[in-house]
């Protein structure tokens, strides 16, 4: 089988990097900035957030088709890389520098630059991620592989949660609303280019592989129903989705925890200290992995992330250093959360193709995508309109009730999410054995013989 080189796993993991350093701000410091300093209803930037999500669940699986359909000289996925990562930069300014300007004017602007940049995301994200299944079908090599790409996101992560931190200490801006804008500023020009830059590097080092499907493609409906009834997908997907529902609330409301329910302005050492221990215990997730098998792994990661994390919900004003320290227990198992579904996810399309006779990475990250998505929208949307619901005012000392919605919301929501995706997680069925019978089986069909379904072995394939 064929492994990953030290040069292309690099390649492969810079634009996560990139693509990580704008998230962090676009997911946790933009809904905080439009609120409480451009002057935006908290209720409708949770609306808008939201409906960018249901709108990336149109031109996600879109994006994931017309990519595996495209056919050109430079690939099925690289051109898109190239000219989404330039439109990305373009959004990213605009989005993080918006104009003096009265209320409604201020919330058109962000409707407008926030549902671009998801747009020009999508251009570049879901072809991206459909390079990975591509570049390696080692069991194994998949998991170190994903494991490069999801460590370049997360140390991307750490990136953007210091960027707040240390553009104010480069460029001696206040904390007043001028200081914030100049903050964003600054952060816009540093990342744009460095969004081009690495998507670039990756476009160069990276060879597609050429693939000539043995069966014709369908479309529409009918081929969308294969993608469901590939059972180990939707098992997979079910366990994902509710577990980073769980993992977006937190990411959301995290600035707003750490002020109003600890009394702390540290919310950015708190993130730091969660993404450095996620990446630095990383390599040990992947050797457990090797070991004992990329399920049984994942469900270990969400077990120690959870179990940690419940006991924020019983803190309150001035139990930061029991905050730091439940923070960085949790964080042990962030790492894994992230790379191991992905490497699974890339064996779950194996299966697909003995099923099908195709190759259909795009489709398939498609809906990953919208997963991931929708799971931050209902994180973001739920999470800042029921803070608005219950009487949330910006930059003022909260109710009990706020600051209770704030502990079940940030902490408890997370912890059931999580036990209920690993109760799913357990019956997810291809092991590192049965991956090498379908890698096997794969390779007998396109010989022109009937095989045998790894996981039904008495229905015959071919």
């Amino acid at each position: 089988m064929q492994t990953a080189s030290f040069k292309t796993r690099l390649a492969y993991a810079l634009p996560a990097f990139s693509l990580a350093i704008i998230g962090i701000p676009v997911y946790v410091y933009i809904p905080k900035f439009y609120t409480d300093v451009v002057g935006i209803d908290i209720a409708v930037a949770g609306a808008l957030l939201f409906g960018v999500r249901l709108f990336d669940a149109v031109t996600d699986p879109l994006m994931g088709t017309l990519s595996d359909r495209t056919r050109s000289r430079f690939g099925r996925r690289r051109p898109y890389i190239v000219v989404g990562s330039v439109l990305i930069a373009i959004a990213l300014i605009f989005l993080f520098n918006p104009p003096a300007a009265a209320v409604t004017m201020s919330t058109v602007w962000f409707a407008f630059w926030i549902y671009a940049l998801f747009l020009f995301w999508t251009l570049v994200t879901v072809p991206y991620e459909s390079l990975g299944p591509e570049i390696t079908y080692d069991y194994d090599a998949r998991t170190a592989l994903f494991a490069w790409r999801d460590g370049f996101l997360i140390a991307g992560t750490l990136a953007a949660a210091a960027s707040p931190a240390l553009v104010q200490a480069i460029f001696q801006t206040g904390d007043d609303a001028a200081g914030q804008r100049s903050q964003f500023f600054w952060i816009s020009v540093i990342y744009a280019p460095l969004v081009v830059g690495m998507c670039g590097w990756c476009v160069r080092v990276i060879r597609e592989r050429e693939y000539v499907p043995s069966i014709a493609a369908a479309v529409g409906w009918r081929d969308l129903r294969t993608v469901f009834e590939n059972r180990p997908f939707m098992i997979l997907l079910v366990a994902y989705t509710i577990s980073a529902i769980g993992s977006n609330l937190p990411a959301t409301l995290i600035l707003y925890y750490v002020q109003y329910v600890l009394g702390s302005n540290q919310a950015d050492l708190f993130l730091l200290l969660y993404f450095a221990t996620g990446i630095l215990l990383l390599p040990v997730w992947v050797r457990l992995a090797h070991r004992f098998g990329k399920k049984e792994t994942w469900i270990a990661s969400m077990a120690v992330n959870t179990g940690a994390f419940m006991g924020v919900f019983f803190l309150g004003p001035g139990d930061t250093a029991i905050y730091a320290v439940l923070v960085g227990v949790s964080g042990i198992g962030f790492g894994a959360t992230l790379a191991l579904p992905s490497a699974i996810q890339a064996d779950v399309i194996d299966y697909d193709e003995l099923k099908t006779g195709r190759r259909r990475e795009g489709q398939y990250i498609g809906l990953w995508s919208i997963a991931k998505k929708m799971a931050a929208a209902i994180g973001v949307g739920m999470g800042l309109a029921v803070l608005g619901a219950v009487g949330y005012t910006p930059n003022a000392v909260q109710t009990d009730t706020v600051r209770l919605t704030l502990r079940i919301l940030y902490a408890l929501v997370p912890s059931v999410c999580n036990l209920l995706a690993i109760a799913i997680a357990v019956y997810y069925p291809i092991s590192g054995e049965i991956h090498g019978r379908i890698r096997a089986a794969i390779d007998r069909r396109q010989a022109g013989h009937k095989v045998a379904d790894p996981l039904k072995p008495a229905e015959m394939i071919g």
